[in-house]
Formats: structure tokens, sequence, C-alpha cells
């Protein structure tokens, strides 16, 4: 049989069908390029987000390290061979100057005496166990302990301290049994105490060392050692020297308990200048050193005159 032959018509329906049919399947490729493209663009969007994520905790980690090395070079302040303030510092405060009596719990801290008898603390012994008192001192919140100061040549710098940092000061006069005798209507509990003076300061030292509670004090070499735990070696009887050290314990402790306080000078703790005392001190040792020339001079023109008798 023949194929049928196809009119002008039909031929032109079925153009158009396979037209029509055609657009259908280029209209069908395209929504299908179009679902890739959708496709590829949100996982695009997941590998941004990924990545951003990534950059985020990079970040994070790198302010975390940071931190950790400010942190750490704080602590390693404390721990290095760096001083907390120039050596000479403690010479002008005076630190470093003793008396004549030395006990034999200190006599470990005494560089040498003096002309005149008076003993000389190692000023490097001095900012060692400052450091050490320090990392003692920072374990402890400002509630939990206080800081006992009768002698008058610190009170200014007892209170400043107290204001700056929180932490309770007794000055003129420390109630015996105040921490201890829990009948007294101002007992309170406190875990560690620190004594400007183990003599002067000796009811607030045996209250604490009644209930076992660890003592940090500033001694001079006159006084003993009993009892306490962290001993820092010091002229603890100028306002000075005491404002000094005490202002170097009250910025340490505000770094380490993160107070934001502003800290005053160094000078506000002391109530006046620093470099005052090294002057009367020179002066001092000049008119020592003039009264003992002469002396040596008087022994020595006597001692002609006896030659020339003889």
């Amino acid at each position: 049989m023949g194929r049928k032959k196809l009119t002008d018509e039909e031929k032109a329906i079925r153009k158009a069908e396979r037209e029509t049919k055609k657009n259908i399947e280029s209209s069908g490729d395209i929504e299908e390029k179009k679902r890739r493209l959708l496709e590829k663009v949100k996982e695009m969007e997941k590998k941004v987000k990924v990545e951003d994520k990534k950059i985020e905790e990079i970040k994070k980690e790198k302010v975390k390290e940071k931190t950790g090395k400010e942190e750490i070079s704080k602590e390693s302040k404390l721990n290095s061979a760096e001083t907390l303030v120039p050596l000479e510092m403690y010479i002008k405060a005076g630190s470093y100057i003793g008396i004549k009596v030395i006990t034999p719990d200190m006599r470990k801290y005494v560089y040498r005496r003096r002309n005149d008898g008076i003993a000389i603390i190692n000023t490097n012994l001095i900012d060692e166990k400052l450091k050490e008192a320090i990392r003692f001192i920072n374990n402890y919140k400002p509630e939990d302990w206080i800081l006992v100061c009768k002698r008058e040549a610190g009170w200014r710098a007892a209170k400043l301290f107290s204001e700056l940092t929180g932490v309770r000061v007794f000055t003129k006069k420390y109630p015996a049994g105040i921490t201890t005798n829990i009948t007294l209507p101002n007992f309170f509990e406190t875990e560690m105490i620190f004594i400007c003076d183990p003599w002067l300061d000796k009811n607030a030292l045996n209250d604490a060392l009644n209930v076992k509670k660890k003592i940090v004090s500033i001694v001079d070499t006159n006084n003993l050692t009993k009892g306490v735990n962290v001993v820092i070696p010091a002229n603890n009887k100028g306002n000075k020297s005491l404002g000094l050290i005490l202002w170097i314990l009250a910025r340490e402790y505000m770094k380490a308990r993160g107070i934001g306080k502003e800290l005053p000078s160094v000078e506000e703790f002391i109530g006046e200048k620093l470099e005052e005392l090294p002057l009367r001190e020179k002066k001092k040792e000049k008119a020592k050193e003039e009264e003992k020339k002469k002396d040596e001079a008087k022994i020595e023109s006597i001692m002609k005159i006896d030659d020339k008798k003889e």
C-alpha cells in the first residue's frame, strides 16, 4: 500500500504540532535549568554561611587568645624578674630602711648595716615578697579579708585602699575579739587578715591565730614573723613606705579583681611628694660623714700632741 498523501492543511497542522511540542520541551529545559541554578545558589549560600561561621569562630578564638595572653602577661609580671615598680621607688619611699634592732626572723632580709647601725633591707627581696603577697591576696574577694593599720602613718593609705578595693579597714583601734567572739554585737567572720605591724596590730594577729585564719603582714627588722603566712619585709613605720606598698597592692588587686576605678597617684596615698625623703637622707648621711671626719681629725690632733710630749 502506498503512503497516504497529506493535504496542505494537514501538513500545516502537523508542523504546528511539532513546533508546539518543541517549544514545550525547550520550556521544560529552561525550567530544569532554573531549578538546577537555584539548587546551586542554595548550595553556595550554605557554603558562605559555613565560611562565615568559621571566620567568626576564628575571630572569637583570636580575641580569646589575646585576652588570655593579656592575663598571662599580668601573671607573668608577678612571676618574672621584672619588678613591680623601679627599685629606686623603694629607696625614695624609704621602704628599705629598717631600725638598729634585727630579730633572728628578719636577718635573712637584711642586706647590710649603715654606719649608724641602721639595718638596710634588700630591695630585691621587698619586691619579690610583695609579688608573693599579691598572688596570695588576689585569691580573696574584698568581703573575705580585712586590713588593719593601727599606726597613724598608714591611715591615709589604708583609707584610700579601702575606698578603691572595697576591703574593710581598721585604723586607730582594732576591737579585740571582733572576729572570734560570737557574743559581740559587731562580730563578723573573715578568711584572711592583713596587718601593717605584727607588734602594733597584735590584737588582730592574735585573733587570726586563734581562729586559724591566714595572715599577711608588712614586717620591719625589729618584728617577729611567728604566725605570719606571708611576710613583706619593709619599713612599716613611715608614711611613704606604707603608702607605696599599699598603692602597689591596690593597683594589682584592682587589676586582678577587675575593679574599674581610677587609681590615684602614689603621692595621694603617701600625702606628699616621693622625692623629698632621699634628699633628707642624703643630708643626714652627709652630716654624719662630716661629723665622723671631725672626730677623726680631733683624734689625730690629740695623738700628735701626745707624740710631741713624748
